[in-house]
Formats: structure tokens, C-alpha cells, sequence
């Protein structure tokens, strides 16, 4: 994912995100305060889902921590935010900053304001997440692991609040249920093209996820097909 982030202009933020994964999870929410601790997430959170949110919190830190006149720790307690696991967070990321410089990885961001901001960055996701990819069955509010085909329902945790057909997920949890957590909406086109040998509709049995390649795919070529068209 790290490699591939030149490519989508994005490395700089693929660095933190990375970093945020690596490191426990960041938002507390006692047993005490859970509303509260709901409330403040709320304002971190992104419809596209938890990578972008956990990257929302992790910007609004920076801000913190680089404001000479802000307490950091105390914005934190009040956000309902570790500042150890952020603050070891941070060291990650300078760690593996100074391993994508060794290596001549270009640190780059598409523009805040340039509409494909937090497309590139999904994008770039499905380069080292592509095989943890879950399809909606549309009959039920659960979903099913692409390939090895195991149900799962969103974890509670999750700021998403549309039932998307498609979800990337960075951890399955098995409690009393199964549930998939840290989870980002992606488009299936995209599994085609950043993945296609993973993908390869021919390495899939009949089924609902090979019909939803399929119709990917026909959305995809006749999209192509538009755009070649003279004007």
C-alpha cells in the first residue's frame, strides 16, 4: 500500500493511515461516557468509512500538537482520543517516513479541495487490502468475505451509516458474532483494476459476487467505451 501510494497521490496520507493501523485503536469510549464519547467521534467522522475518519482525528491532532498555545493531551481527554496510542502513531509514521526516503517513495497529496481528495486514497487502500474485501447480501443486513465466503456484520464501531454493497475491512473480529472492523466503501470497478488477477472472473464459482464482477465489469467497459467515443 505504502509502494503503490505515489500512484495515487496520496502518500503522505497512506503514511498516517498506515501508522494509525499499526497502533491500537485511538478513539476510547468508557462505559461511562459512551454518548458523549459517540458524539465526539461524530465530529471526526467520514461516509466513506473508518480510514478516513481515523485520518480526520489524526489531522485534527497534528493541528493540536503543532499549536504552540494548545494542549494536546488535554484536547485529546476531551475528545475522547489516546494520546499515547496517537502520540506512538506519530513515531511510527516518522519511522516509516524516513524508510519511503531511503527508498526514493515520492511524498506527495492530491489537493484538499480537488474532489478526488478521499477517492485516491480508497483507491490506494485496495492495493494492500484487496483480498479483505465483503459483499452485502441485499436480502439481510450481513455481509459475505469475498473468496473464502464467511458471513460477518459491520462492527458497531463503524462510523458508516449506509448499508454500501461493497466494503473494504482491516480486521476481522470474532466475538458471539462474526464482524468485520475498520471498514471504508469501495466500488467494485476498482477491484478490477487494481487487482485483476485476484479478480479474474474466471477463478469464480457461479454465485452473487461473481454476478456482481460481472455487472462491475459491463458498467466498467461501457464507461470506456462512452469516453473513447468522438465528441
Amino acid at each position: 500500500m505504502l509502494i503503490s501510494s505515489p500512484e495515487f497521490y496520496c502518500s503522505n496520507e497512506i503514511l498516517s493511515i498506515t501508522s494509525l493501523l499499526s497502533v491500537p485503536q485511538i478513539f476510547m469510549r468508557p462505559a461511562n461516557a459512551r454518548k458523549r464519547a459517540d458524539e465526539m467521534k461524530a465530529q471526526f467522522a467520514h461516509p466513506d468509512g473508518d480510514h478516513l475518519t481515523l485520518l480526520n482525528a489524526y489531522h485534527a491532532f497534528k493541528g493540536q500538537a503543532n499549536d504552540s498555545d494548545s494542549d494536546a493531551r488535554a484536547w485529546c481527554h476531551q475528545h475522547f482520543l489516546n494520546f499515547r496510542h496517537l502520540s506512538s502513531a506519530d513515531s511510527v509514521r516518522a519511522q516509516l517516513k524516513r524508510i519511503m526516503e531511503t527508498h526514493n517513495l515520492e511524498l506527495m497529496s492530491t489537493p484538499f479541495e480537488d474532489k478526488n481528495y478521499y477517492t485516491n486514497i480508497r483507491r490506494c487502500l485496495l492495493t494492500g487490502f484487496f483480498m479483505q474485501v465483503a459483499l452485502r447480501n441485499p436480502s439481510a443486513k450481513v455481509y459475505y468475505t469475498v473468496k473464502d465466503n464467511q458471513a460477518v456484520r459491520l462492527h458497531p464501531s463503524t462510523v458508516l451509516k449506509v448499508d454500501h454493497d461493497w466494503v473494504l475491512y482491516h480486521e476481522f473480529v470474532l466475538t458471539s458474532q462474526q464482524y468485520i472492523r475498520t471498514c471504508t466503501y469501495i466500488k467494485p470497478e476498482w477491484l478490477l483494476e487494481i487487482a485483476p488477477v485476484y479478480y479474474d472472473l474466471d477463478s469464480f464459482e457461479p454465485g452473487e459476487v461473481r454476478s456482481a464482477l460481472v455487472r462491475a465489469a459491463t458498467k466498467k467497459k461501457r464507461r470506456e467505451d462512452l469516453r473513447r467515443q468522438p465528441r
